[in-house]
């Protein structure tokens, strides 16, 4: 009985390697994925801010060129 047990566990050790090897890729590959995932909001909010002060100023200047054309008038 030992005689198989033993060969059994001494297989075990290789593919409970193998198993842990890929949880830890696949948990990098996760962090990694996860990482840019944040990166690429913090490109979207800082793309959205832009994009609100542009179209604050458009409005501004349209505001002064109303102001400008309710003068003339």
């Amino acid at each position: 009985m030992i005689w198989i047990i033993v060969p059994i566990l001494a297989l075990s050790i290789p593919i409970v390697a193998i198993v842990t090897d890929h949880f830890e890729k696949r948990a990098k590959i996760k962090a990694n994925f996860i990482k840019e995932q944040l990166e690429l909001e913090k490109l979207k909010h800082e793309n959205y801010l832009l994009e609100t002060q542009k179209l604050k100023l458009e409005l501004e200047k349209m505001q002064i060129e109303t102001a400008d054309k309710t003068k003339i008038l």
